[in-house]
């Protein structure tokens, strides 16, 4: 066993160190995994979501008056969380994704996933909410946003892992060259 692990050690230094002999670029610091089109849906996001709120608030209060109290409840809740969640949530995409942060950037997918885009879809397929037609416009134009951003973030987060993980595996590629197996 002990012979085993000497072996599969010095397999480790000796491809490393060749390598590095050839010139082989393994850095991966200058590779970005940065995703534009989620960048660029995030920019439009921001300028979509106020217009959305907009819209959805004078909705709620032409239709107010007709709505259930049940209804009316649960649409200004829902409306409170929603504007809550999509600010936090366009935070974290933005400092997730422009400084490949992995946390903030998973937290984004997340509250997408978990979280508005089942408000969303709510909001668009309640009948019991007298859905208006912009406001059905504005709901469906939002629940693009999401999926796509869901999709977005998704594949950007597995490049960014992969990113690290290489990372990791090349420190410890260092680390045993400074101190090779004896």
């Amino acid at each position: 066993m002990v012979n085993t692990e000497f072996t599969a050690c010095r397999v480790q230094y000796l491809l490393f160190s060749t390598l590095k002999r050839t010139n082989f670029c393994l850095s991966t610091d200058s590779e970005i995994v940065s995703s534009l089109p989620l960048q660029m849906s995030l920019y439009f996001n921001v300028y979509f979501f106020p217009f959305w709120w907009l819209s959805s608030v004078v909705m709620l209060q032409m239709k107010y008056a007709v709505l259930s109290d049940y209804y009316k409840f649960i649409l200004v809740t829902v409306m409170i969380l929603a504007s809550l969640i999509e600010i936090i949530r366009l935070y974290l995409g933005y400092i997730g994704n422009l400084q490949e942060k992995v946390p903030e950037l998973a937290g984004f997918w997340l509250l997408t996933l978990l979280l508005q885009l089942p408000i969303i879809l709510f909001l668009l397929f309640n009948e019991g909410l007298k859905i208006l037609p912009l406001e059905r416009l504005v709901n469906i134009i939002f629940a693009l946003f999401l999926i796509f951003q869901v999709i977005a973030a998704s594949t950007t987060l597995k490049r960014m892992v992969n990113k690290l993980a290489t990372h990791f595996r090349l420190n410890e590629f260092d680390r045993l060259e400074e101190h090779p197996c004896a």
